[in-house]
């Protein structure tokens, strides 16, 4: 099959697009990410992404669109429930590309990450592939999660220390109360 691959960066879509590869899939990478914060950090995601791309001979189409009102304006009421929206975003972008580009289908280096949340990745995907005629690829890519870091690593690549919104950069870097 033809397959577009949503990659949230660089790093989570190292194992994703081998096992693909591997199984004798054609895989182009696709960057749609408008949710990162700030705005260095999304140019050094992006930068990340191009550098992986080009050693790993991985066809690259890249929406450059940081817009970062929108996701706030769709997050800010509940800050909680935003991985809804920001897979819900992302996946249709990449379900209206891949149908309208000739893929047979379309997934998401999000499924390689621990950190995701599986369930609502998989009931998002399949949303768009019913309401687009496009089959949503589930694949579990978490049991090469390690693989995915030595190799990252191994190629020298910016590795960042959260998902990427304002919100889970607080989480990860505010301190927390002791309460």
């Amino acid at each position: 099959m033809n397959i577009l691959l949503h990659i949230c960066c660089a790093n989570c879509a190292i194992y994703p697009a081998r096992i693909l590869r591997e199984a004798h899939h054609e895989v182009t990478g696709f960057f749609f990410n408008h949710n990162i914060h700030p705005y260095q950090e999304y140019r050094r995601r992006l930068d990340t992404v191009r550098e992986y791309v080009a050693a790993a001979d991985l066809p690259l189409v890249c929406i450059d669109e940081y817009g970062l009102e929108d996701f706030l304006s769709q997050v800010a009421q509940d800050p909680a429930g935003r991985c809804s929206y920001c897979y819900q975003s992302r996946l249709r972008r990449a379900a209206e590309y891949a149908i309208s580009h000739g893929f047979d289908a379309f997934t998401s280096s999000l499924l390689y990450s621990r950190y995701q949340n599986h369930t609502l990745i998989r009931q998002c995907g399949e949303e768009f592939a019913k309401l687009y005629g496009i089959p949503f690829l589930y694949q579990d890519f978490r049991s090469g999660w390690q693989e995915g870091i030595r190799a990252s690593k191994a190629m020298g690549l910016y590795r960042q220390q959260y998902c990427g919104c304002i919100y889970s950069e607080k989480d990860r870097y505010h301190p927390r109360s002791a309460n």
